[in-house]
């Protein structure tokens, strides 16, 4: 029996929210494939979090993004976002290196100061991702003990 495909595997991570959460990370997903089509996804269903990762490739280090998903929410995380300007005060954290914007929709990644943040993170980036890269999608790693991905009602 063949082994599932990545995408089938990213599905199956996907369907553990709850439908609105799963639709939410999916169509942030494909907002983010759309951005950034030559990106390498790097998957992550770990014990506090669901996370997909954009970089120029498999090593995670290189991310520029991510997407964290909890029962709570989802984010786009700017792993190289505390240096970067942020002259509207988007970005919450205060960590050595990531920030991120809460993605209360999708729609959040079309905002004008969300693409200026986008775009200004992909031009400091400290490997920037290569115009001629084709897209991946890589599992990483999968957390046997998981945090629930649904909220108690």
């Amino acid at each position: 029996m063949k082994p599932p495909t990545p995408e089938k595997q990213l599905a199956s991570f996907i369907a553990k929210f709850t439908p609105d959460m799963a639709k939410r990370i999916r169509a942030a997903r494909a907002k983010m494939r759309k951005r950034i089509p030559e990106a390498t996804e790097m998957v992550y269903d770990n014990y506090n979090f669901f996370v997909i990762g954009y970089g120029p490739s498999d090593k995670a280090g290189d991310a520029i993004f991510s997407l964290a998903a909890q029962a709570k929410g989802v984010s786009l995380c700017f792993l190289q976002g505390a240096k970067l300007p942020d002259p509207k005060r988007l970005l919450r954290g205060s960590g050595n290196l990531v920030r991120n914007i809460r993605l209360e929709t999708a729609d959040t990644l079309d905002h004008p100061d969300v693409e200026a943040l986008i775009a200004t993170a992909l031009k400091r980036a400290k490997t920037p991702l290569a115009a001629d890269s084709k897209h991946q999608l890589i599992i990483k790693s999968v957390s046997a003990k998981q945090r629930p991905r649904r909220q108690k009602e």
